[in-house]
């Protein structure tokens, strides 16, 4: 993946829950990702991915051009720690 431009941060995040629809496991990864249409360049938008989940979402977002980054769920600032 792409280093980060300098001041890239990913977004806070909240309830620790897969963001695959219909998923309620709790997530292992954060995946890191920016729409360049829509985000400035230091944006970092988060999904949260649970183990058996990981493989889809970051493919849905690299066929894309999105994907920016896979962290360690721990490595995430949370708004409710």
């Amino acid at each position: 993946m792409a280093t980060p431009p300098q001041g890239a941060v990913p977004d806070v995040v909240g309830e620790l829950v897969c963001s695959a629809r219909g998923c309620r496991a709790e997530p292992a990864w954060g995946v890191l990702w920016n729409n360049p249409r829509l985000h400035t360049p230091e944006r970092r938008k988060v999904w949260l991915a649970c183990e058996a989940h990981r493989e889809h979402l970051t493919e849905y977002l690299r066929v894309r051009d999105f994907l920016r980054d896979v962290v360690p769920v721990d490595e995430l600032e949370r708004s409710d720690p």
